[in-house]
């Protein structure tokens, strides 16, 4: 009797831990495409940083448009904006939806935004934005350094047909009524 509970045990533990490393496997391969598209805007490798987005989100914002914000974002001589650091939250478990994975991945982004070629009342303006946003607990000033630290909490949706190759969705609640012609509607349920 004693073996039989014991090589049950063993079986159980073995689903287990097989479950759990699915569950990593997916969580690792998704942190890895998050990395690697954060990392291209670090580095100002823009059209890097393009080829991560989900392809029909091109049927919204073009690529070219893309490509434009992200230039205007990460590549203005008036307003540097540093990505510093990511950290991983959440990442729920990806569902097979019309013949695609989607997982929800929050992600915690710490961004210098340096404002010091900004006169007075844009640095108000700007002030007011990034408050807005991320919230006056997230946004910090620097006045020596005539920057804003921001810690922002981040959501995206990662996307992939094969649970390898992710491609990503930045979620924000203003674009919801955009994004409801490329995402599941189970998915924009979640956010």
């Amino acid at each position: 009797m004693k073996t039989k509970s014991l090589f049950f045990l063993l079986i159980l533990l073995s689903f287990t831990a097989f479950s759990q490393t699915k569950t990593n496997s997916d969580d690792t391969a998704i942190k890895k495409s998050l990395t690697y598209f954060v990392n291209s805007i670090q580095s100002r490798q823009i059209g890097q940083a393009v080829s991560c987005i989900y392809p029909k989100f091109f049927t919204i914002v073009s690529k070219e448009q893309m490509t434009q914000i992200l230039n205007m974002t990460y590549n203005n001589p008036f307003m540097k904006i540093e990505v510093q650091d990511l950290k991983f939250g959440t990442i729920e478990k990806p569902e097979l939806i019309t013949g695609e994975y989607f997982s929800i991945t929050h992600y915690f982004l710490k961004l210098k935004c340096n404002v010091s070629s900004l006169s007075d009342d844009m640095r108000k303006k700007m002030s007011s934005a990034l408050t807005g946003k991320y919230g006056a607990d997230n946004v910090k000033y620097v006045a020596n350094e005539g920057a804003y630290l921001i810690n922002a909490p981040m959501k995206a949706c990662a996307v992939a047909k094969d649970k390898k190759a992710w491609k990503f969705v930045i979620l924000e609640k203003e674009y919801k009524k955009e994004l409801v012609k490329i995402l599941p509607k189970k998915i924009l349920d979640k956010f």
